[in-house]
């Protein structure tokens, strides 16, 4: 085990030191360094001694005395310093395996990478871990960890993830608990499959790891139009909806009574699903599972109506648009009505993109393609700047999940086009302020 270097901070610690690019980190303080966890949990403390191999071929000890959590100044290959680990299930929802050919290779790659979970926030499904590896989560106490979960039976598990492990691994989430890693987790609802008698059990099960566990997100399973070859899968009804909706809001009511808190929590898209109001944004409490979809569309309400109490100024009259997926269509529109009504010469323009390209049980935003939104916005009123959700693009920011470009679309459409993110301060200001440059 160790982690080659390959590059050092100017006037680093680490530069002080004589530590050079191509040199291995070994250990430090006797501890074997084979990725971040080891480095980032190790190297807090205020004392170090560091084994390395360096590039010469001989080894040295480095004593190095530092603030606690200073960094050392290296730089790495990757941020993980380790390949990441591929996923290993076939579940029958897999959203990568609903993607078309010819698309760039990062959509088909499949993580599942406990220190991504770490790192990002992202799920983990456990069945990548050993148990010394969900021991060292204990003893570095990486907390909290991100699960996906889907069921707590064990056999419905390997039936829905296609690995002999699936069930196996369960054991590890109230080994977590007991050692006092807190437990966000997942469950991604398959009408007939996982909801029911079976999601009863699931909450039920993961509810007796509290106070360990912090929340539950219900989240309804994703389909796209290509399913060929796939498990058969139908996405959920108005009624179906409204059942999953019944038996969170069963336990989430029972938890908030008990525990101060519901723990469990639909997605939007249920509520959207069912034809339900959304919930108050009091609701969500802490917003524990903004990243599932869980208060996306109540959080923004509610940061737009507090920034629309106290606005900025309309320097001159404005006319903008925004364009966004169903899902999302009708509260934006609500909110740009307001706004319009609140700020003299301010006109904004909301446009609804149906998701020609993944399907049109897709309706969330943020699997909007360039190309889709190329095709139904052309000739449409779009104003002086066209407002997109900042989900739709990759976290470089700069294409669509089709590789279309912001400046391709630009092109296209004859307008500037703006990111925004779901925040609702940030989009009050994107709709009244003109982008700067």
């Amino acid at each position: 085990m160790a982690v080659t270097v390959t590059g050092v901070d100017e006037g680093s610690i680490a530069e002080r030191h004589r530590i050079e690019a191509g040199d291995k980190i070994v250990s430090i303080n006797g501890h074997l360094i084979g990725d971040v966890l080891d480095y980032r949990f190790y190297m807090t403390d205020s004392l170090l001694q560091i084994g390395l191999a360096c590039q010469n071929g001989r080894e040295r000890k480095v004593r190095v005395r530092k603030e606690e959590y200073e960094d050392l100044g290296l730089q790495f290959e990757t941020y993980l310093m380790d390949r990441k680990h591929t996923c290993k299930n076939k579940c029958i929802f897999c959203f990568v395996d609903q993607t078309p050919k010819g698309m760039r290779e990062t959509l088909y790659f499949k993580d599942d990478d406990e220190r991504l979970s770490f790192l990002f926030g992202n799920y983990v499904t456990l069945t990548n871990m050993s148990l010394e590896e969900i021991e060292r989560i204990i003893r570095m106490r990486i907390s909290p960890i991100n699960v996906s979960v889907h069921t707590m039976n064990p056999s419905l598990r390997v039936k829905m993830m296609k690995n002999p492990n699936a069930g196996n691994v369960l054991s590890y989430l109230p080994k977590l608990a007991a050692g006092g890693i807190k437990l966000n987790t997942q469950l991604v609802l398959c009408p007939g499959i996982n909801d029911g008698d079976e999601l009863r059990r699931s909450i039920e099960e993961l509810g007796a790891l509290f106070p360990q566990l912090e929340s539950i997100a219900v989240v309804p399973v994703g389909l796209t139009r290509y399913r060929e070859g796939l498990p058969e899968l139908r996405p959920y009804t108005r009624e179906g909806a409204r059942e999953v909706i019944a038996t969170v809001h069963e336990y989430g009511e029972r938890w908030l009574r008990e525990r101060g808190d519901r723990l469990v929590y639909p997605a939007d898209e249920f509520f959207l699903a069912a034809g339900y109001e959304l919930p108050p944004y009091e609701y969500y409490g802490e917003f524990p599972q903004l990243d599932n979809g869980v208060g996306l569309l109540p959080l923004l309400e509610h940061e737009f109506f507090e920034a629309l109490e106290n606005p900025p100024s309309l320097a001159r009259e404005r006319a903008v648009s925004i364009a966004t997926g169903e899902a999302a269509y009708p509260l934006i529109a609500a909110l740009a009505a307001a706004a319009q009504e609140k700020v003299a010469g301010l006109r904004v323009h909301v446009h609804k993109v149906v998701n020609d390209f993944f399907g049109h049980t897709v309706t969330v935003a943020g699997l909007l393609t360039g190309q889709d939104l190329m095709r139904q916005l052309g000739g449409k009123a779009l104003g002086e700047e066209l407002l997109l959700p900042q989900v739709m693009l990759r976290h470089e920011q700069d294409r669509f999940l089709d590789d279309v470009t912001v400046g391709q679309l630009e092109e296209a459409l004859g307008v500037p086009v703006r990111t925004v993110p779901n925040d609702g301060y940030e989009l009050l200001d994107a709709l009244i302020l003109a982008r700067e440059g």
